[in-house]
């Protein structure tokens, strides 16, 4: 269902067995110019339940458009799909990781945790590309192990491990 004419022709549809309109509205919580659209009730039976229990969410995360559904259990989210933040600088970067872990997330490794709705996220340094995709192997293979060794990502040790 398409909540309004967006200029993107795709976006990210995200499958919840419950709660997708609070998963909506933890992450707009937690990104500036972000915030739940529209919440609409499918007011037909559904092979997920009777009319009214599923649910399409319509929301904007710093400024993009994402689609969620609850519609009961179906797969559960895995690593096979996770969503990138950019971040500028350590206390960026601090921020959203501390704020997705809220309520039950989990920690994983390289800059990976799961929230507390099983969604997949990376909190990388905006930099991190640059440093991985330097001309100079010797460099970014001392970027990737140093990076392999942390689960919250460092921006001063990668950037250490980067100058040698």
């Amino acid at each position: 269902m398409e909540a309004k004419r967006s200029t993107s022709k795709i976006f990210t549809h995200l499958w919840y067995a419950k709660e997708a309109e609070e998963a909506a509205r933890f992450y707009a919580s937690i990104f500036p110019n972000s915030r739940v659209d529209r919440v609409t009730p499918l007011l037909s039976e559904t092979p997920s339940g009777p009319p009214g229990s599923v649910k399409v969410v319509d929301f904007t995360l710093l400024g993009q458009r994402f689609q969620a559904i609850t519609a009961g259990p179906h797969h559960e989210f895995n690593d096979a799909i996770s969503l990138v933040v950019l971040c500028d600088d350590q206390a960026e970067l601090d921020r959203y990781w501390n704020a997705l872990l809220q309520g039950g997330g989990k920690e994983q490794a390289c800059g990976w945790l799961i929230d507390r709705f099983g969604l997949r996220w990376q909190i990388v340094p905006a930099i991190m590309d640059e440093m991985m995709t330097d001309s100079d192997p010797v460099r970014a293979k001392r970027v990737c192990d140093a990076m392999l060794k942390m689960v919250k990502l460092d921006i001063a040790t990668l950037q250490k491990a980067h100058r040698g």
